[in-house]
């Protein structure tokens, strides 16, 4: 099984080569799919669009929201194209990970000028046998 560091490298990398490749400003529906079939070719598993059921106090929510992307079935993906992300963005894909039980997901902003401004690192309950380096990005890191 890979390691988070190097599944969240790889997703890195291949987000910025998409950026330089297609720009920015482009929709998400756009970086969505180039993202996971450019993920795939580097020989991870990606699952597109994923519904999550959860339970809260008693009730189901069949498919009560949808990750852009899943790799590895250990990363959430989420894909934006906005000028600026809102701090909802990061603290929406804090809730994702927590329902989950999920520890890392990467908040990715297509429309920055450049991708290095546009990776954002969300951490939810990292134990302590992973990488140091998972916790540098913190929700608390986003805008």
């Amino acid at each position: 099984m890979r390691e988070l560091d190097e599944i969240t490298g790889l997703i890195v990398d291949t987000a910025v080569r998409t950026h330089i490749d297609l720009g920015p400003g482009l929709l998400e529906s756009v970086y969505e799919p180039v993202m996971a079939r450019a993920l795939e070719k580097r020989g991870l598993h990606v699952a597109r669009q994923v519904p999550v059921d959860f339970d809260y106090d008693g009730m189901t929510f069949a498919r009560g929201f949808r990750v852009d992307l899943l790799v590895e079935e250990r990363v959430v993906v989420e894909v934006k194209s906005v000028e600026r992300l809102a701090p909802v963005h990061g603290k929406q894909l804090l809730t994702y990970l927590r329902l989950m039980h999920l520890h890392v997901g990467l908040l990715l902003n297509f429309g920055c000028a450049t991708m290095k401004d546009g990776v954002h690192r969300v951490v939810h309950e990292l134990p302590p046998n992973l990488a140091s380096s998972l916790r540098i990005n913190r929700l608390r890191d986003l805008p």
